[in-house]
């Protein structure tokens, strides 16, 4: 590790175990419950499927009565999905449609492909082993069995399992309350004029649309004026209101940067200088009853320190148990040959051959290279890097999650 800076590992540590995991939990409506954190592990009340059931469209028989291709069966019934059969009566068949029932005495499906129909009756031309295309009851789930398990995020299909099982609505923790406010006398709005020296506040959006992608009810304090007192104003107000804030910019030691006085006048504040390009200022600590998280200000240094460390402090707040991103093994299609001291986040993209491409400038000041990147290599301390070689890859698709 860099003399004098704190690793990535070493200041995550200290995050997670300041990161009190939300407490509060409400019952909503399966429907409503998509891309939210269960609380509490779900059992099935149920066996599903309920009954035994067929799985194709064909001919319900027992396989006693087709010891041979070209077996004719009266057809005694139809049953359709949604509906009960009678008992299969010995020398008889059934016609039968997905998911219908199988009636008491049958033992088999034969699909309609192998079949001929006759009249009331049926030509059976396979020999059907037993239990073909049936799904036994329970065979997907037993009743009592855990169907979800508590701290995960509930995705679609996660929603529609417990819908299969009856279950009408489920504990979800509540949403984390992250407040956002942006510090810089130069951050103009988009649509506002763009004086010499001013510059458009694109952390403002980025961070908008991170904190809502991880489900957060965002409040959104604006751009606070570079004063002291203004900056211990709207922090006392997020205190109050939010479970969480991160600020981006004025936590350095400048005469203008009045994040840092501000939080430990309201609470405390630790302040790090982390092993790690981009990103290496951040800042710790809390006020009131809300946790408080200082990024960087450079566009690329906020949005990379967000993913690093908000990202898995928002996770381990809302209640998710797997706070860590998975890296992939990918390949190299480039040469990196002056590696940083600190451990690097480079931004790469997918290319055709199925390696990964380098943005060219990797400034801190070229949020361009975010857009255009599929993820973030992870690439330790001092490490080169030649085309070829196998790297640590961290895709948006896993840090988004």
């Amino acid at each position: 590790m860099t003399k004098g800076l704190l690793s990535v590992d070493e200041a995550l540590d200290v995050l997670l175990a300041g990161a009190r995991p939300m407490r509060d939990i409400e019952e909503v409506p399966t429907l409503a419950a998509a891309d939210r954190v269960l609380a509490r592990a779900q059992r099935s009340t149920m066996d599903v499927p309920p009954l035994d059931n067929s799985a194709m469209d064909g001919y319900a028989v027992r396989t006693a009565d087709v010891r041979s291709p070209g077996a004719r069966l009266k057809v005694a019934q139809r049953i359709m999905a949604g509906s009960v059969g009678k008992a299969l009566a010995p020398g008889t068949a059934a016609r039968i449609f997905t998911g219908a029932p199988i009636p008491l005495g049958a033992d088999a499906i034969v699909m309609q492909e192998f079949c001929a129909a006759d009249g009331e009756h049926v030509v059976v031309n396979k020999v059907p082993e037993k239990d073909a295309w049936v799904r036994r009851t329970g065979s997907d789930i037993r009743k009592g069995a855990q169907i979800l398990a508590a701290g995960i995020r509930l995705r679609p299909q996660d929603t529609g399992l417990a819908a299969s099982v009856g279950i009408q609505s489920l504990p979800l923790y509540r949403r984390v309350r992250l407040g956002l406010f942006f510090t810089g006398d130069e951050l103009v709005m988009p649509g506002d004029p763009l004086p010499p020296g001013r510059i458009y506040n694109s952390n403002r959006f980025t961070l908008n649309g991170l904190a809502q992608m991880f489900g957060c009810e965002v409040r959104d304090y604006g751009i606070v004026p570079d004063t002291l007192e203004a900056t211990r104003a709207v922090l006392k107000r997020a205190a109050a209101e939010c479970d969480l804030i991160v600020t981006s910019g004025g936590v350095s030691v400048g005469d203008a940067d009045f994040v840092k006085p501000a939080v430990e006048a309201e609470g405390s504040l630790l302040m790090w200088k982390i092993a790690m390009k981009p990103g290496r200022p951040l800042a710790f600590g809390s006020v009131g009853g809300a946790a408080f998280i200082g990024l960087p200000g450079n566009p690329v240094s906020s949005f990379v320190t967000f993913l690093i460390f908000v990202r898995p402090f928002l996770l381990k707040t809302q209640g998710i148990a797997a706070v860590v991103p998975r890296p992939i093994a990918a390949r190299a299609d480039f040469d990196w040959t002056e590696p940083d001291a600190r451990r690097e986040f480079l931004r790469v993209k997918w290319n055709d051959q199925g390696g990964l491409d380098l943005y060219p400038t990797q400034d801190s000041a070229v949020l361009t290279s975010t857009a255009w990147a599929d993820g973030l290599l992870d690439n330790p301390p001092g490490h080169a890097i030649r085309k070829g070689d196998t790297v640590r890859f961290l895709p948006y698709a896993e840090l988004y999650r």
